[in-house]
């Protein structure tokens, strides 16, 4: 499955990156596992996703939860609680 990633302000700064494609393992099916696809990439990416931090999600622009699924080509979007001007 392939979908668009997001990333946003200090998450953005920490990642150095915006946006990425990536084309997923068949194991992940929901935002919480695309998540942790993500963190297993390791330093900042464990980092800056980690189970403990303050981080809102998106899918395909409708603010979610880890639990709800994701579909071939949708936009996932990581970001901080409160993102500013």
């Amino acid at each position: 499955m392939n979908i668009q990633l997001r990333f946003f302000a200090g998450i953005r700064e920490a990642l150095g990156a915006s946006q990425e494609a990536v084309a997923l393992p068949a194991n992940v099916h929901t935002v919480g596992d695309v998540r942790n696809y993500l963190r297993e990439r390791g330093g900042v990416w464990a980092e800056a996703l980690a189970d403990g931090r303050a981080l809102r999600m998106a899918c395909n622009h409708v603010m979610t939860d880890a639990s709800t699924p994701i579909t071939d080509g949708c936009e996932v979007a990581f970001f901080p609680p409160v993102t500013g001007g």
